[in-house]
């Protein structure tokens, strides 16, 4: 798959934008705007919410939405992602520069705001077809990926406006607890182990690290990378992102990150593998020792974190299947999300017992 940062899609259909109303509220809110045609595509390989490139001329925005259909509670929060790019982006230039949020759901069909666009590469589960792959390079995009989440945990959120934002007391407790409604409320099959999890995840919380900002959702394809690899120019999707435990970002990061001798059904969940699984990139075990020697932490708790992410991602899958089974969307890459839900549960339970 190639980047969908790089590349774009015509606009799916029934997830089209008013170009009309866009462009005068463009024109009307953003300076700079030139005084040609509004032109729209869109970012295709997200599951969640709708990513549209923006285009007037030389100008480019890039505008996010929710999903088309009802949304689970605080999900999908244009305001607060809002508001988090808006704090976060000059302490972490990383973080892409926010423009305008606009609750009017007169204009999009929802609330949405409009963000700088940035411009790299961007790795799914291949490199651009522009780039020769050779294991040194997945060692220099790992060695990126640690440094930047390194970097991001470093943040005092105490000089910023997340101490208002955000209560990282009882962070963990609120997560799992949080999640596990969350699943409740969108379940549609019984999945064999799911209320085993539940309770071992109840049972099991560690005492939480030093609060920090995290991402949340912190994985490859979230990140963009400079044309020689030197540099992490974007991270983006940023609507989990909080004050809390730094070992749930970690584990989050490491849930994503697939390496060569994983299974089938978690290597394949979601389509092609990602890219983490090509000679030269760091595994699971190497990701984390490089994780705590930059950063100084204790991550003799990995284990409940990562058994979480999975539990965490596994929920995500089946908010998205459930409205797939809803008939809330027709996208046909959803249907088949409950078998991943499955078996990220079945992962996740061996995963808490160390297997």
């Amino acid at each position: 798959m190639k980047s969908a940062y790089r590349d774009t899609i015509q606009v799916r259909d029934g997830e089209g934008l008013n170009k009309e109303k866009l462009q005068h509220f463009l024109s009307e809110n953003i300076k700079g705007i030139p005084d040609e045609s509004l032109e729209i595509r869109q970012f295709g390989a997200g599951h969640s919410n709708l990513t549209y490139l923006l285009t007037v001329g030389a100008w480019e925005g890039v505008l996010r939405r929710p999903p088309l259909g009802p949304v689970a509670p605080k999900a999908h929060d244009m305001g607060r992602e809002y508001a988090v790019l808006s704090n976060l982006h000059p302490l972490y230039p990383t973080a892409p520069k926010p423009y305008i949020f606009s609750e009017n759901e007169k204009i999009v069909g929802s609330p949405f705001f409009i963000m700088e666009r940035r411009k790299g590469n961007v790795i799914d589960s291949e490199f651009p077809d522009h780039i020769t792959y050779e294991p040194a390079l997945g060692k220099k995009v790992s060695e990126l990926m640690v440094d930047k989440l390194v970097e991001l945990h470093r943040i005092d959120y105490t000089k910023t406006k997340f101490v208002n934002m955000t209560k990282p007391d009882g962070f963990m407790e609120r997560q799992v607890a949080g999640w596990n409604k969350r699943y409740e409320r969108s379940k549609t099959d019984d999945v064999p182990g799911v209320e085993e999890l539940m309770k071992w995840l109840e049972n099991h919380i560690p005492v939480s690290a030093k609060p920090s900002v995290i991402h949340y959702d912190y994985k490859l394809n979230n990140a963009m990378f400079s044309e020689d690899f030197s540099d992490m120019t974007g991270l983006f999707d940023w609507e989990m992102a909080t004050v809390g435990d730094p070992l749930a970002d970690v584990g989050a990061a490491l849930s994503y990150w697939i390496q060569a001798d994983d299974p089938d059904e978690l290597k394949k969940g979601l389509g092609q593998p990602p890219a983490t699984i090509k000679e030269g990139f760091y595994t699971r075990r190497e990701f984390l020792h490089a994780y705590a020697k930059k950063s100084g932490r204790d991550v003799t708790t990995i284990n409940f974190y990562l058994t979480f992410s999975y539990f965490k991602l596994a929920v995500i899958c089946q908010q998205i299947y459930y409205r797939y089974h809803k008939g809330q969307t027709d996208d046909p890459r959803f249907a088949h999300f409950n078998r991943f839900v499955a078996n990220l549960v079945q992962y996740a339970l061996n995963t808490s017992k160390g297997v």
